[in-house]
């Protein structure tokens, strides 16, 4: 299935029935009066979480949602049928923002969470409800209002609680197949991660964490080069982050100049998420002769000023692996404790979230705008200022 993490569609909800304008007419019932009944309520659109989904690929093929309108009212002060909700699934870590106000409107981060987005319209009322002593024949009624529309962007970010950190064949997409049940592609160069891949790591029986690998950074992914600036934003809802380092690079590059780039576009991109506890993870270790690995270790985390935790590791042969694992494990478990026990923990860790979701918004408002402003510069182009004949391939 392909990977889709940005959709833009149009929701609309239903039209509320308009109300009724009807008189008595029965037999033996002089002057009846009146007895035109309400319309129904619109049907309104509600977004709601689902776990089974990974990507927002339908979204791409079905871009408009509309909910049901609602009937007219009926003589015999009968009211018309209410409109059907309408409730569309989407994956849980959506983020939903309104297109024309670029604010965000929802974050669904639960399984089975509702988000109202478009309220349907209300009914009109039936000539039943203008009756008085002075009018007893009222020929007034309501019409139903329109029902909201909007134009929604959906940004769907990975749900994980380690995100794996690196430039492009690092060994990320090695790390992860080795330590749980994910098959992401590898292979003998770089870009091979196209898309963010997610697996589970299970230590035991109810010890598990999910584990996140995005595409390989380079330098300038904050300002949109590579794949960076777009996947950038799945590690926001990660609460560690494994910076993997290629020890023994094929093209003979710096390892410390490459662990700098990329937490130089960490901080670019989001200050907050910079500020997430890192591991540093020396990867391919096995490409070393023994006698030269410590040297290696010492030097790139001397060269870096790395004062947090070091993991060596060969991921294509799981050395140092389980270690790896066992030890985030027991920091998650203790990061839910404390959060848990201590209100103080978990309003840090809110607050936190909120910066670096704040941040990431400000990343797509930007983005949105350059794009606004490339096809206003478009629309205002006139072909007729340039005698150039343009053919089409078929």
């Amino acid at each position: 299935m392909q990977f889709v993490d940005e959709a833009s569609i149009i929701v609309e909800a239903g039209k509320g029935g308009n109300g009724c304008l009807s008189f008595r007419r029965e037999k033996y019932v002089p002057k009846g009066g009146p007895d035109g009944g309400d319309g129904g309520h619109g049907g309104s659109v509600y977004l709601i979480g689902d776990d089974a989904l990974n990507t927002l690929i339908d979204f791409k093929y079905q871009r408009f949602y509309k909910a049901q309108n609602g009937q007219p009212g009926m003589g015999r002060q009968m009211s018309g049928r209410a409109g059907d909700d309408l409730h569309v699934k989407v994956p849980v870590g959506t983020t939903v923002i309104d297109e024309d106000t670029l604010e965000v409107i929802a974050d669904i981060t639960e399984a089975g969470q509702v988000v109202m987005m478009a309220q349907g319209g209300r009914r009109g009322l039936g000539n039943i409800h203008f009756k008085s002593s002075t009018n007893r024949a009222p020929r007034k009624t309501t019409p139903g209002t329109e029902g909201e529309r909007r134009n929604l962007r959906l940004e769907m970010k990975v749900m994980a609680d380690v995100g794996l950190l690196g430039m492009p064949n690092a060994g990320k997409s090695t790390l992860i197949r080795a330590v749980s049940a994910a098959k992401p592609k590898v292979a003998n160069y770089p870009f091979t991660t196209l898309v963010p891949n997610l697996g589970v790591v299970k230590l035991g029986t109810h010890e598990h964490f999910v584990m996140a690998d995005v595409p390989g950074l380079i330098e300038g992914a904050s300002d949109g080069a590579g794949l960076g600036l777009r996947f950038l934003k799945h590690l926001t809802r990660t609460r560690l982050l494994f910076h993997v380092v290629d020890v023994a690079p094929f093209d003979e590059s710096d390892p410390v100049e490459a662990a700098e780039a990329i937490a130089r576009e960490l901080t670019q991109f989001s200050p907050a998420l910079a500020e997430r506890p890192r591991w540093l993870v020396l990867n391919k270790l096995d490409l070393l002769p023994e006698d030269e690995r410590e040297a290696r270790v010492a030097a790139i985390v001397e060269g870096l000023g790395w004062e947090g935790p070091v993991y060596r590791i060969s991921a294509i042969g799981g050395e140092g692996t389980d270690a790896l694992v066992q030890a985030a494990h027991r920091w998650l478990t203790e990061q839910r404790r404390l959060e848990n026990e201590d209100e103080a923990v978990a309003e840090r860790e809110r607050e936190m979230r909120e910066r670096m979701e704040a941040e990431s918004v400000a990343r797509t408002e930007a983005r949105l705008g350059r794009k606004r402003k490339r096809d206003d510069d478009d629309d205002d182009f006139d072909d007729d200022d340039y005698d150039v004949e343009v053919e089409y391939a078929p």
